[in-house]
């Protein structure tokens, strides 16, 4: 699984969801869009210009993708079991 997270550095639903993942051994690549213009962009084209925070895409073993807006334990829990 390959997980990406689209934050802020002062958003505190981003820091639930890293310790969150943290908490499920599960590791991911973070990108903070306040500070990189790039990962703003790219976080534009894969949320459809959603620019809310956090904002994940998760590419599974199968190659399928999924994305989250803010954080959904409940869509979460079903995601990291699945893989």
């Amino acid at each position: 699984m390959n997980y990406t997270i689209y934050s802020t550095t002062s958003c505190p639903y981003c820091k639930m969801l890293k310790d969150y993942l943290m908490s499920k051994n599960v590791s991911y690549t973070e990108k903070l869009v306040d500070q990189d213009e790039m990962a703003r962009n790219e976080m534009m084209v894969e949320s459809g210009g959603f620019l809310g925070v956090p904002f994940s895409v998760i590419i599974k073993d199968d190659g399928t993708k999924e994305t989250v807006v803010g954080f959904d334990k409940g869509r979460l829990e079903k995601l990291v079991a699945s893989n």
